[in-house]
């Protein structure tokens, strides 16, 4: 295998993980990590081929020769670092941990000092030197929550939301939600009609009409709704109105 030969670039990855590599409605793939790739693609004057795989098995696909490169929101740890040639972070996250000082341990022989709560507590947060943009975002965040009323009237707007859609899921002669009451998630709400083409005209008709996002997992199939805070009330409104309609169109 090799790229100059087949005037291909072949990417490893697992197409599951929004928005940084998703299928799209088509069958295709999309996200961030794609962009990312085509453009490396177009620069190598290379066709960009896209091979979707369990996670497990992405950065065993470069290894073996099958891919080219492995773009799946992979963690850089040490001993990946023996093996594989990581580019430089483009995407990085924040971890907030919140701890009653009491609960601080003076010593933890067993645990690495970047570890220690204490070490960060004691260096204000800056032992080294942090993530500041996802700092700042995070920021943005905890004030909008504030200006909001704060966690519970968070959890107020949330449960509200679920429940909007969950009630008309439970009344529906045509979707039904996929998970038993007593486990079902107020973020990511799955459900099918019962039908995979029902599933896909829904999926195509919703993206038509504004509604994105709303194909299911690959391995699981049907709709997730995916309502997490920034999804307001009108948004949950607005899918709940487009199931009726839709729902009246197909038992028409």
């Amino acid at each position: 295998f090799t790229t100059v030969e087949s005037g291909k670039l072949h990417m490893a990855t697992n197409a599951a993980f929004p928005p940084y590599e998703m299928t799209d409605d088509n069958g295709g793939f999309e996200g961030i990590d794609v962009e990312i790739a085509t453009a490396i693609a177009d620069k190598l004057g290379l066709e960009l081929v896209v091979d979707d795989m369990d996670f497990s098995s992405v950065i065993n696909a470069v290894q073996g020769g099958k891919a080219d490169i492995a773009m799946a929101g992979l963690t850089v740890n040490e001993e990946r670092k023996q093996n594989v040639d990581f580019t430089a972070s483009y995407a990085t996250g924040v971890q907030v941990v919140i701890v009653r000082r009491d609960l601080i341990a003076e010593e933890l022989a067993d645990v690495p000092t970047m570890l220690r709560l204490k070490t960060h507590a004691d260096a204000g947060s800056l032992y080294d030197t942090p993530n500041c943009w996802g700092i700042y975002v995070c920021g943005l965040v905890f004030k909008w929550l504030l200006a909001l009323g704060g966690l519970p009237e968070m959890e107020k707007v949330n449960r509200r939301k679920a429940a909007l859609l969950y009630d008309y899921l439970d009344a529906s002669r045509l979707f039904s939600s996929t998970v038993a009451p007593r486990d079902r998630s107020l973020m990511n709400v799955p459900f099918v009609t019962g039908d995979t083409e029902l599933d896909r005209r829904f999926v195509a008709e919703a993206t038509a009409a504004g509604l994105v996002n709303l194909k299911g997992h690959r391995l699981v199939g049907g709709m997730r709704a995916s309502i997490y805070n920034a999804m307001p009330e009108e948004g949950v409104r607005a899918l709940v109105e487009f199931m009726d309609r839709f729902e009246k169109g197909v038992r028409r």
